[in-house]
């Protein structure tokens, strides 16, 4: 059956409008004008009217979070840490709205959403106790009467930029270790998926942010997200999302030397090499492909696998790929919902047109559905791609959608150059026996994250990033982040 709570949920929530959130109100845009926002898998649904806003509006924001700057940063580790810890909880008391939210906006499955949830929550308890170990160090002076020290302070307002596709957890990746470090924020979410950040607003509120601390503006990214990051009193900016983008803010940032944090696109491989357990290396990588729709910077679109092992592989691929039941989110069963909308639909199908027109062999999958429950949703068969060679557009382009390329290597050397032959370098795994050759992968692969026998999926506390044009500046979630919020200072004290 339907999980008709969600359904009345949303037939209740649906249709407010929401302004920008400074300095701790909600506020319409100086434009007075909205945009709309509809659901993922019924087209003809308006989820909410948002603040199509202006430069003005950013620097509202901007000035809100700079005046915050100064009591927050002086705030003790801990006691800021403390409010994270109870933003935390309340997201998890929140769990089912956020999901609700962000299944309709970005069409993944509810079991899909209430996951990002609890990823999220994990995500901001571990900034939380990053407040308390914000380290600096004691050096030993060349002089007998100076003590030598080296201390880290936040570096101020922070604008956060994210992407559409995780709509919970990627503005707390960003906003939870801002808030930890004592910097103030920002954040613009992606024009199609600002609802749940909405909420995540007032969850801050609830968990005691200072007013200012924690800023929203929505809107096009020529009208916010170009003065937000080239707006001076911005001292760092946290991107998710394309290369292309990020290399434009990262030329912006340059100019006025404002610190970037970016993480951009991948073409992430699975390597397969003499593994013994295919069926299991099927169901890794077929989890990593799909999930989210393919929408995700960390999805597995290319399999390099041993001729040896080709065969066997790709039917293994193919019976995991055609257990994948596509439909809305609300439908128990469901493995994976529409693509964001129509654009994101025209997007990926072009690439499938493309496969097939340079002689790669689909396989499985790859057509628009409609009809039915698909009528008024961009949903699509997960498609799989053999014969594949790696100079074929769909081996090289982020595709970003439910598209799976098989190419075949003749050696282990030969499969590891197809590996690195892209120009991304996000993630990337590796499924083998032998001890040695995951060794000799993790080390050459050339990827930001290395997963041995299991597909691309990262934890709550470890660094996050990517080389090559996958990203640049200090990787997110973990430790690392610390290396972004904050600078050094050196002081020498005589005494």
């Amino acid at each position: 059956m339907p999980d008709h709570e969600m359904l009345n949920w949303l037939q209740e929530a649906s249709g407010q409008t929401y302004g920008n959130y400074i300095n701790g109100e909600w506020r319409p845009a100086n434009s007075g004008r909205t945009f709309q926002v509809v659901h993922a898998a019924e087209h003809e649904r308006v989820i909410g009217y948002f603040a199509d806003s202006d430069t003005v509006d950013v620097n509202n924001a901007v000035e809100a979070a700079d005046a915050a700057f100064t009591s927050w940063s002086a705030l003790p580790g801990p006691e800021r840490g403390a409010i994270l810890l109870r933003f935390a909880d309340l997201m998890e008391l929140d769990r089912d709205e956020l999901a609700f939210r962000l299944s309709a906006e970005q069409g993944k499955t509810i079991a899909e959403s209430r996951g990002e949830v609890a990823r999220a929550a994990k995500e901001a308890r571990f900034a939380a106790g990053e407040a308390s170990r914000i380290l600096g160090e004691t050096v030993p002076s060349e002089r007998r009467n100076v003590r030598n020290t080296v201390v880290r302070y936040p570096i101020g307002v922070v604008a956060a930029i994210a992407p559409w596709n995780f709509p919970v957890v990627t503005p707390v990746r960003k906003i939870a270790p801002a808030l930890a470090y004592g910097c103030t924020i920002v954040f613009k979410p992606a024009s199609a998926t600002p609802w749940a950040s909405a909420r995540l607003m007032e969850l801050f509120t609830e968990a005691g942010v200072p007013s200012g601390v924690v800023n929203m503006v929505t809107g096009g990214g020529s009208r916010v997200g170009d003065p937000l990051t080239k707006h001076p009193r911005v001292k760092g900016i946290s991107f998710t999302g394309s290369t292309e983008l990020g290399l434009r803010i990262q030329q912006t940032a340059a100019v006025r030397l404002a610190r970037t944090q970016l993480e951009l696109g991948g073409k992430n491989a699975a390597v397969v090499l003499n593994y013994t357990d295919l069926g299991g290396a099927a169901k890794q990588i077929v989890s990593a492909a799909f999930a989210c729709s393919g929408q995700r910077c960390t999805s597995i679109s290319r399999v390099v696998v041993l001729k040896s092992q080709a065969d066997k592989l790709t039917e293994a691929l193919l019976q995991e790929v055609k257990q994948l039941r596509v439909g809305p989110a609300w439908e128990p069963g469901i493995h994976m919902g529409p693509l964001v909308n129509k654009e994101q639909l025209e997007s990926v199908q072009r690439y499938v047109r493309l496969g097939k027109e340079e002689g790669a062999e689909l396989l499985y999958g790859g057509e628009v559905l409609s009809g039915g429950t698909y009528e008024n949703g961009s949903y699509m068969e997960p498609a799989l791609f053999v014969k594949v060679t790696e100079n074929m557009t769909i081996a090289r382009e982020e595709i970003f959608g439910p598209v799976l390329t098989v190419i075949e290597a003749n050696t282990k050397e030969d499969a590891l150059r197809i590996a690195n032959g892209t120009d991304y370098g996000l993630a990337a795994s590796v499924f083998t026996d032998e001890l040695s050759d995951a060794n000799e992968f993790a080390a050459r692969l050339e990827a930001g994250m290395v997963h041995v026998n299991h597909g691309t999926a990262s934890e709550a506390h470890m660094p996050f990033g990517g080389v090559k044009q996958s990203g640049f500046g200090a990787f997110s979630i973990g430790s690392t982040n610390q290396q972004f919020y904050t600078e050094h200072k050196v002081i020498y004290t005589l005494y």
